[in-house]
């Protein structure tokens, strides 16, 4: 149909035939032109009490309604853009046309929820399992909050904001774990809000994105203390033999960390071919993290070298390649808390804080610069080593207090 033979209206109504069991109503545009109508699904439901069907918006006076009622305005704007567009063009007016046009059918707009598959299909094969585990939990949190939000299960990119974003992390913040699971601390929310900018900052690389809805955004991490074993806590744990062969194992593997410095996926990937002699003539580890995969090379101590040399001939190990018989680090982190009650340590004990005591306990505190313990870290920065700054600090305490008692002695 011509445009000057045009006749045009825009009503939003609910379409009752379609509520779900939960009492909501999706919401559609009728355009009708020249008589012939042409349904669009606009990707929002209400409540029917909630609705005004004289008035073809929602009622009430929450925050919620308010924000639905903007999204009609503007949506009903772009369907009268779409319909001005093609008058101007002189094309035909249709109304499968306009819903075209403002759907982008013939050119799909990017989504939140198209982002996050693209980020799993181009992230999937270079971040380590734990790492993406983790995005996937964080994808599940913005689904759960779309439905809960916005009644819906996607929203375009281009609908992202400061408000998005801040309501989020409200919404993380009030969530009530429906299992075992504790609520979410400040730095888990965090976290979370951090990975979400990680594929948001993609969208806006990829030119998905024209604007950056975290510009003005600010991330703020607690500060936490990072819990190790003493010197007197290791030595208890190193005398300390066990029955229990799977208990043995768990600890001998725990005691390895403490004086390598390996999380426990490069524990569990660890392999007889990583232990290469040095320039030094010792054994060495030499390996990647697979966190990070930054090359990380580390000299063995002693007692690691003793405790790789008692499971050379592990029928497990061998089996698997490896250098010991691992087990999940769920597991690991079970018989670890058992061990720490039986050995009498009043820690949380899980595999990663044998990482921190041998940043703490045994390198940093025994005069190791900490740009080597970074090295054997596999740090990207020497300001992530530099969380065990006081260590450093209590470490120089004690070397003045000895040069004090030098001087002393000598006056």
């Amino acid at each position: 149909m011509k445009a000057q033979n045009c006749t045009f209206g825009v009503v939003f109504y609910l379409k009752k035939q379609k509520t779900t069991a939960q009492g909501t109503t999706p919401i559609y545009a009728r355009v009708t032109v020249n008589g012939k109508r042409t349904e669009i699904s606009i990707k929002r439901s209400v409540a029917v009490s909630g609705w005004d069907a004289k008035k073809g918006l929602a009622k009430g006076s929450r925050q919620e309604t308010a924000e639905l009622n903007r999204f009609l305005d503007r949506f009903k704007a772009k369907i009268i853009d779409a319909y001005q567009e093609l008058v101007l063009s002189g094309n035909t007016v249709d109304g499968t046309v306009i819903r075209e046009r403002v759907t982008g059918a013939s050119k799909s707009e990017p989504t939140l929820g198209g982002l996050m598959e693209y980020h799993n299909n181009e992230q999937g094969s270079k971040l380590a399992h734990g790492t993406m585990k983790n995005y996937y939990t964080t994808q599940s949190y913005i689904k759960c909050f779309l439905k809960e939000k916005y009644r819906r299960t996607d929203m375009a990119l281009s609908e992202l904001s400061y408000t998005f974003i801040s309501d989020f992390e409200h919404y993380l913040r009030t969530y009530k774990p429906k299992d075992h699971h504790r609520p979410l601390n400040n730095n888990g929310i965090m976290k979370h809000i951090e990975r979400l900018r990680k594929m948001v900052n993609m969208a806006v690389t990829m030119d998905w994105l024209a604007k950056d809805p975290f510009a003005k955004f600010r991330k703020h991490f607690d500060k936490v203390e990072r819990e190790s074993l003493t010197k007197q806590e290791l030595a208890k744990l190193e005398k300390k033999r066990f029955r229990v062969e799977r208990l043995q194992q768990v600890l001998d593997m725990f005691v390895f960390s403490c004086y390598t410095g390996l999380a426990y996926i490069d524990l569990a990937e660890l392999t007889p071919d990583n232990i290469i002699t040095g320039i030094d003539g010792n054994l060495w580890i030499f390996t990647s993290r697979a966190k990070t995969d930054t090359s990380v090379r580390i000299p063995l101590l002693p007692k690691a070298r003793e405790l790789m040399e008692k499971y050379s001939d592990d029928p497990r190990a061998v089996s698997n390649g490896t250098v010991f018989p691992v087990i999940s680090n769920q597991r690991m982190n079970g018989y670890l808390k058992e061990i720490a009650e039986i050995c009498e340590i009043n820690k949380d004990l899980t595999f990663h804080i044998a990482r921190h005591t041998f940043a703490t306990t045994v390198t940093l505190s025994n005069g190791v610069p900490i740009e080597s313990v970074s090295k054997m870290l596999g740090h990207t920065s020497i300001r992530t080593t530099q969380i065990y700054a006081k260590v450093v600090e209590s470490k120089l305490s004690e070397d003045m207090g000895r040069l004090q008692e030098r001087m002393a002695s000598g006056s």
